[in-house]
């Protein structure tokens, strides 16, 4: 309730009339405020008439009144500027640490907005807002996907700023722990990047030049050279990483069996992807500027146009044979590789330098590839959306997980079309 109280303030869904405090003051909402996401008072910088002076200052909503007492408003000083209390219900007086009371204002919320509201939470299908979509405004859909676009790459770029912090500040290593966390795709991430943050990537480039054992640093390091028994190129590999593993003094590799296989395309498999991991590593002595160079799409398929170890051409793991084939990547692949990877980093390191021309370069980045194709943007589609490039589908994708899961309707464009519906 306290949520939809804000977002009836928020929005200034008033009645037209003379508005008043609990005590009768005349009352006129200039500004109702900008809203705070974070801790302290729920609106900054609002702006209000109370009798005949005009008030600047914070708002503080609640469903009760006495929840200013609950959430110990009352001995907290940074709760001093509240300069108006709207409530959904006035249940007692609220006084300020030094006792000076409160003004109150309150708010009715619109039985229409509350129904809607409730349509909306009892919805078991998606998307909830589907009956307005068709009635919604190309400008205001275009508006509301484009801010979708850049929360989401904020999202990303912040993500990317913790891995750096990670990493001791080294942008390289950060830029290897996503891609490999992308290379996961999905269902092996979480293992790729535990694997990434554990390759000892110092030791690895000093045998950089040498495939072998950069494969055999990598799937050590993965937990997948354990096992005593094992081909002659298994073997090959296990015995390169125990000398390493003592060379270097390396700890203890992850467990291998949280790699996951089951429901898994063959060229999905994690052997696959680690060999094609490692031969990439071998073939680029600085991948991360490597990719932070590109300006065309096309670039980037050029550098991920990797070929693998000859053993590879005939396995999918070192215990299932495969017909024999390159096991290149994709073009699914390198395209979410690019959507995943090279954009948000392009957009975080442009951040951390200050440098517009990189950032202005992931939205153009965004803007010319096509459409990702799930399920996420099949059913946007299928609900009356046009969605032609990655940056519509990044957007829809943002909104499905971070406001259609959470069910924070109240802060969608959508659902304020919704809401507002008669």
């Amino acid at each position: 309730m306290e949520h939809l109280l804000q977002y009836v303030w928020m929005h200034k869904i008033f009645p037209l009339k003379l508005l008043h405090t609990t005590s009768g003051i005349p009352l006129e909402i200039i500004d109702s405020g900008i809203r705070n996401s974070d801790a302290g008072p729920d609106f900054f910088n609002a702006k209000i008439k109370l009798g005949n002076t005009v008030w600047v200052g914070n708002i503080e909503v609640h469903t009760n009144s006495s929840d200013w007492y609950r959430h110990g408003h009352d001995k907290d000083k940074s709760y001093d500027s509240i300069i108006l209390h709207v409530t959904g219900n006035a249940d007692c007086e609220l006084f300020r640490v030094d006792g000076q009371i409160i003004p109150q204002f309150h708010l009715e919320c619109p039985e229409n907005v509350r129904l809607h509201y409730s349509e909306l939470c009892r919805a078991d299908y998606y998307p909830r807002c589907l009956s307005v979509i068709p009635e919604l405004s190309l400008f205001m859909v275009h508006s509301w996907l484009t801010s979708l676009q850049v929360e989401r790459l904020e999202l990303k770029a912040s993500a990317i700023k913790r891995r750096v912090e990670r990493c001791n500040g080294l942008w390289e290593d950060a830029f290897i722990v996503t891609l490999a966390r992308n290379f996961g795709f999905g269902l092996n991430g979480d293992t790729f990047e535990l694997w990434a943050n554990h390759l000892p990537l110092r030791a690895v480039d000093k045998h950089r030049d040498n495939l072998v054992q950069v494969e055999a640093l990598f799937f050590g390091t993965a937990g997948l050279l354990e096992e005593s028994s094992g081909d002659d190129y298994y073997q090959m590999l296990r015995t390169e990483y125990c000398y390493l593993k003592k060379k270097f003094q390396l700890s203890q590799p992850i467990e291998g069996h949280l790699w996951r296989q089951f429901r898994l395309r063959p060229n999905n498999f994690c052997h696959v992807r680690i060999a094609q991991l490692a031969a990439l590593y071998h073939n680029h002595p600085s991948l991360f500027s490597g990719f932070m160079d590109v300006y065309l799409p096309v670039d980037i398929c050029k550098l991920l146009d990797i070929k693998t170890s000859d053993y590879w051409n005939t396995h999918f793991s070192f215990s299932h044979d495969s017909p024999e084939s390159n096991k290149i990547l994709g073009a699914k692949a390198i395209q979410l590789i690019i959507i995943n990877t090279l954009i948000p980093f392009l957009y975080a390191y442009g951040k951390h330098k200050s440098n517009d021309t990189l950032c202005e370069r992931a939205f153009t980045f965004l803007s010319e590839l096509k459409s990702e194709e799930n399920v996420i943007v099949r059913q946007w589609r299928d609900s009356g959306i046009t969605v032609e490039s990655a940056a519509d589908s990044q957007a829809l994708i943002q909104l499905r997980k971070e406001y259609c899961e959470k069910k924070k309707c109240l802060y969608c464009r959508f659902g304020y079309e919704f809401l507002k519906k008669k």
